[in-house]
């Protein structure tokens, strides 16, 4: 087991080794839809690359969430295993819409011999996310 400190620290290294290992400006959070992000997720036992939708106009993030559904066949000939949740509990119990490609292999944030498959998911599947927002973005923020 991990102290807090140790655990935060582990956190913090992770993060920093990635940004230093394949430095790249991410779309992220610049999506320019309120509510609606990509996000990176590493803990201690899983990893993924993710689609959040958590507008505090629920009406909006069904409205979004539908949208994208529209264009799940599009989304799956980039990515055949992304998964679309309408109900993701978050760890702070909050249910939000997320559209996610969880990473397959074995994954914790405390174990470094872990990080670099980690890393190349990251990095190849990112890319494909931002394409497709990049392609379909008129029509998702057509709400």
């Amino acid at each position: 087991m991990f102290s807090k400190d140790e655990a935060a620290k582990l956190r913090k290294e992770f993060w920093t080794s990635f940004g230093k290992s394949f430095p790249r400006k991410w779309l992220l959070y610049n999506t320019k839809i309120k509510g609606l992000a990509f996000k990176f997720v590493a803990d201690r036992k899983k990893a993924m690359v993710c689609l959040d939708i958590e507008n505090p106009d629920e009406v909006a993030n069904l409205l979004y969430f539908d949208q994208l559904l529209s264009l799940k066949k599009l989304l799956e000939s980039e990515l055949p295993e992304v998964i679309f949740d309408a109900s993701y509990e978050l760890n702070n119990g909050k249910v939000i819409h997320r559209i996610y490609m969880p990473f397959e292999g074995k994954f914790s944030i405390h174990n470094k011999n872990t990080w670099r498959d980690c890393y190349e998911f990251f990095v190849e599947t990112m890319p494909k996310f931002e394409l497709f927002f990049y392609e379909y973005e008129a029509i998702i923020k057509n709400i």
